[in-house]
């Protein structure tokens, strides 16, 4: 891995330990550089960083209030 990817990951420990849980992108680091749009990419899916993650996340809470309403709702009858 050249020291600019390197660098590059040691600034941004998310990613460095994504690449730790990932050995491959090792390889694939020291093959392509270029790939760290890639790798940021993967990282955020796989902390489940994404819009659709998040508003997923956030519909879940919402339904879970939902039916903690509706819960609260019928044990008051």
């Amino acid at each position: 891995m050249n020291r600019y990817c390197y660098q590059f990951l040691k600034s941004r420990p998310e990613l460095l330990h994504f690449v730790r849980q990932n050995p491959i992108w090792y390889r694939y680091l020291t093959r392509d550089p270029n790939r760290l749009s890639e790798l940021e990419k993967e990282a955020r899916q796989f902390y489940g960083k994404t819009f659709t993650q998040q508003v997923e996340r956030i519909n879940n809470g919402v339904q879970m209030v939902g039916m903690f309403l509706q819960f609260a709702d019928s044990m008051k009858d």
